[in-house]
């Protein structure tokens, strides 16, 4: 028993973050341009900026902290920076700033770890298959205790949900002050057909591997070099009908990007109806050029891993 506990508290003692291996990993000698716009829109919002840039293929970005001393770190997924226009680029990086200028209650230590501990109890007492007599025996004695977890998490969700949502909407702000009002007013357009990304890669990872032998590594190949510029020319030929269909729908069925998400078309109304206001950071071609040019080499390598891994 005194071991099983010591288990359980190794499991589920504090742990600071960690860099993730398997993605690439850009620092501010790496990409000189990008992290002094991110530093640009920092300043902006009232916040300073991050330590290290994670570049994953998802159409999504966050910011989160790593490592003892509590470093900045910023998720950055191409599968929506790619498919946004360069001033939209600005206002996404103002609202995940914006998370650390006005707070947000979930990521704290004290209630983001009391979130992960309890996830974590979740699931180390979740039930297994029974297979036996101490099977059952095992899910019996933890029936309640499973359900006690159970409860106290969707308490503390619910209790935190409301400042993470007006978290959000605070963020909105930051982006339309980087950004403007228009590029903010953009961006969660694209969220709208960002959910399109997913299948539009896993479209052209199959593509690529209809083929086998030496004529299927020549599709792999052609498919990976100019991955995400068909991605973004794909998203640029939306019409506006389209966008006022996926504004009508998400306005119907409350879609939000998560449930710590406010649905997005009353994010999209507020940040209409705020401001105006106008770019403090401005993003133009030759600067979204240079920026493009540090990111290369992760773009690279992500597009290898869409097209190889997408398939399956």
């Amino acid at each position: 028993m005194g071991a099983l506990l010591l288990g359980l508290a190794a499991v589920l003692r504090p742990r600071p973050a960690r860099l993730p291996k398997e993605a690439p990993l850009l620092y501010r000698a790496d990409a000189p341009r990008l992290f002094e716009l991110i530093d640009e829109v920092g300043t902006a919002v009232g916040t300073a900026g991050v330590h290290a840039v994670v570049v994953v293929p998802e159409a999504n970005a966050a910011v989160t902290t790593y490592g003892l001393r509590a470093r900045r770190m910023m998720i950055l997924g191409l599968g929506l920076w790619e498919i946004l226009p360069p001033q939209e680029r600005v206002a996404l990086l103002g609202h995940e700033l914006g998370h650390f200028a006005h707070g947000d209650t979930r990521r704290g230590i004290v209630t983001g770890g009391a979130l992960h501990a309890l996830s974590t109890w979740f699931y180390m007492l979740a039930p297994t298959r029974p297979q036996g007599l101490m099977d059952r025996f095992v899910n019996a004695v933890t029936f309640l205790p499973r359900w006690t977890t159970y409860g106290l998490l969707i308490l503390l969700d619910h209790l935190t949900l409301r400042a993470s949502q007006r978290a959000e909407y605070l963020a909105d702000v930051s982006a339309a002050r980087a950004g403007s009002t228009e590029a903010d007013v953009g961006l969660l357009d694209r969220v709208l057909v960002s959910q399109a990304v997913g299948p539009e890669l896993r479209r052209e990872s199959v593509a690529a591997q209809m083929q086998g032998g030496s004529a299927g590594r020549e599709a792999r190949d052609a498919a990976e070099r100019g991955l995400w510029e068909r991605l973004a020319a794909r998203m640029a030929a939306v019409p506006e009908h389209e966008y006022e269909r996926l504004r009508r729908v998400a306005a119907r069925r409350g879609h939000s990007v998560d449930s710590t998400h406010p649905p997005t078309h009353l994010r999209r109304r507020c940040a209409a109806a705020g401001g105006p206001y106008t770019a403090q950071v401005t993003h133009d071609e030759d600067r979204a050029a240079a920026v493009a040019q540090e990111l290369a080499p992760a773009r690279a390598a992500l597009a290898r891993r869409v097209i190889r891994d997408y398939a399956g």
